[in-house]
């Protein structure tokens, strides 16, 4: 396994982080606690869940996978989702909301502290200086190391960063955007702006939700079962704008070199995907979401694929740096409204 400064901190995290999200979903408690030791017994030093996942019973499965182990990992876990249905007050990032969860995750955790504190999406209603100052006491009080965010753009970053110079506080120290060989908008200003000022990149959803393994096929039907075939389902036209860019025509000319490249290497196209994505300027660790050991075995065999100049070349020829085929980066911004009172 290799390891990599996360950002600025100096502390050594694992090129591949464990993505908690489907345990105690759809991955049953038994097989996730399975997954976890895995990992840990791979090399794997970085785990990430979140509050929502299966509504805290995720945090409670990391908590008793990591009983007698928690001092050799590096726990992430992350705050901003709805947590009670009937409280109005219980999302966002707002003070109360962000110490009240850091309670509820520290508990479901079974542990005193988390080495990673994110807000999982920007509140575009909430000045930002009210969720840092909240962030930072938890840093004071020792509940907290490091604190990150997800899904934020590059002005969202640096408009903290500024904030927190300004007030004194600790600042974000990594940011988790969605980024695959579908969607390479960050290359255009945050890996930049990451490179910059020192903030670790964590990209989700490193498959495209899983159709860079090459589980779907050129002119098939979708599953019904699967995450696109619940998508279909959705009268959203977010969700059905999403459908037409990943099963159109660029998007499997970007499969077919993958599977290329894959035959070749003797691999399969997930690694490669993924391979490419380790490698790529600015990125810390991409987190892997496994359903099953399957999946997170084939994803950890990512780390020894190599990805040559002229492996970049080809994919690049069908993948535009910069560019998206399925925006999942720009998509997170369509609903921003200005705070009328920032500072």
């Amino acid at each position: 396994m290799e390891y990599r400064n996360l950002g600025r901190t100096g502390v050594p995290v694992s090129v591949i982080c464990l993505g908690c999200m489907n345990f105690g979903g759809a991955t049953p408690e038994d097989e996730s606690i399975k997954i976890i030791d895995y990992a840990l017994d791979h090399g794997v030093n970085f785990l990430d869940t979140a509050n929502v996942y299966s509504r805290g019973i995720s945090e409670q499965i990391v908590g008793k996978a990591l009983k007698g182990k928690r001092d050799s990992v590096f726990l992430a876990t992350k705050v901003h989702g709805r947590m009670d249905d009937d409280d109005i007050m219980a999302a966002g990032n707002s003070r109360r909301h962000i110490i009240e969860q850091c309670e509820a995750s520290l508990k479901r955790l079974q542990v005193d502290h988390v080495d990673l504190y994110q807000i999982h999406r920007p509140q575009s209603d909430m000045p930002i200086d009210e969720t840092l100052r909240a962030l930072d006491d938890l840093i004071r009080a020792g509940k907290v190391r490091y604190v990150g965010t997800s899904s934020f753009t590059a002005w969202q970053l640096v408009e903290s960063l500024w904030a927190a110079k300004e007030l004194g506080l600790n600042r974000f120290v990594s940011e988790q955007p969605p980024y695959h060989l579908l969607d390479r908008s960050i290359e255009r200003e945050l890996i930049p702006m990451a490179q910059t000022y020192g903030i670790g990149i964590l990209p989700w959803s490193p498959l495209a939700r899983g159709f860079l393994s090459g589980k779907y096929r050129r002119g098939d039907d979708i599953p019904g079962d699967s995450r696109f075939g619940q998508d279909s389902n959705n009268r959203n036209p977010m969700f059905q704008n999403r459908l037409q860019q990943h099963f159109g025509d660029l998007a499997y000319n970007v499969l077919d070199v993958v599977e290329a490249l894959a035959e070749e290497k003797g691999c399969t196209a997930a690694q490669v995907a993924m391979a490419w994505l380790i490698h790529q300027p600015g990125v810390t660790s991409p987190i892997v979401g496994p359903r099953t050991m399957a999946h997170f075995e084939d994803n950890l065999g990512a780390v020894d694929v190599e990805i040559t100049d002229e492996d970049r070349a080809r994919l690049d020829d069908v993948s535009t740096p910069e560019e998206a085929i399925a925006s999942y980066y720009n998509g997170r911004m369509m609903d921003f409204k200005p705070a009328q009172h920032r500072w």
